[in-house]
């Protein structure tokens, strides 16, 4: 059981590492094969994709901090460096898109004709190699992955609008169709790396996390025997996966050690079936006064 837990644990590790080797050969690829075949689109996909091994790397970098354990300085640990790694890559992928849609817009007034022989073998190539690395990441669960896993999106994406305008091309004199499919590809990105920045801020702002209703976490407390009354309960997460809870929860009646212990357990038992990893709790007799309550 430990093994299986060690191997999943490490697994986002390795996953970024496989596609950070994968995107960094197939960018010396794209390099060659863009210049053999005076395709300025490739070209450009290259420089894009190095800046995506750049980003790819710094994740597998983020990554591997965040698997150290806690110190005095990160009492919660390193998980947040792999939301930073998630946060930077996604800055990247907003100026990458930004720089594809500056250079495909004039493209569409001054279109230039390629090698399409070349484009549809290079193309082909493309989608199965970042397609392959893209399906594995987005089985992953770190928010890390899931951006990672964006970026090979946007490859596949732009492979296959290489792939269909280059079809286009070799039937028909139609140089424009490759711009204007990059147009909308560098669109939808756009789109969904604005959902993951959005994500990423709201986990660094300490807000609720998304799948975590605060009622029903309120509900179950309330449900158990002995408690009266909870507040100032207070959920967030450490790394979009992590999520920690601290909560005052008033007693019914005082209760004996023992009896405390058996609760606590129970409680944490509970909010862990709720997908709350980490939870502090404080017991309070009915008619304490808390100190916190007026200012939370």
């Amino acid at each position: 059981m430990h093994d299986h837990n060690h191997t999943h644990h490490n697994q986002d590790v390795e996953n970024i590492q496989m596609a950070f080797f994968l995107n960094f050969f197939f960018t010396i690829i794209e390099i060659v094969g863009g210049m053999l075949t005076n395709s300025v689109a490739i070209l450009s996909d290259a420089v894009h994709d190095l800046g995506d091994s750049f980003s790819l790397g710094l994740s597998w970098y983020f990554q591997k901090i965040a698997k150290r354990p806690r110190t005095k300085n990160y009492t919660y640990g390193y998980k947040r460096f792999s939301l930073m790694g998630a946060i930077i890559n996604s800055v990247i992928l907003v100026v990458g898109s930004v720089l594809i849609l500056m250079n495909a817009i004039p493209r569409l007034f001054n279109p230039q004709q390629p090698d399409v022989k070349g484009m549809l073998l290079l193309a082909v190539l493309g989608v199965v190699v970042n397609g392959a690395a893209m399906l594995r990441l987005r089985r992953g669960h770190s928010l890390n992955e899931k951006v990672v896993s964006l970026h090979l999106l946007e490859d596949v994406l732009g492979w296959l609008s290489v792939l269909v305008g280059a079809g286009i091309m070799y039937f028909v004199d139609a140089p424009f169709i490759d711009p204007l499919l990059s147009i909308g590809i560098s669109a939808f990105i756009l789109f969904n790396v604005y959902r993951n920045i959005r994500r990423s801020l709201r986990i660094i702002l300490q807000g609720s996390p998304d799948l975590i209703n605060i009622d029903e976490v309120e509900k179950t407390v309330m449900a158990i025997e002995n408690v009266h009354s909870v507040h100032d309960l207070h959920i967030w997460s450490v790394d979009g996966e992590y999520n920690v809870l601290t909560i005052h929860v008033v007693l019914s009646a005082p209760l004996p050690m023992a009896k405390l212990h058996s609760l606590k357990t129970e409680l944490r038992e509970k909010l862990l079936s709720l997908d709350i990893q980490h939870s502090t709790i404080e017991f309070e007799a009915p008619d304490e006064d808390c100190e916190m309550e007026e200012c939370c």
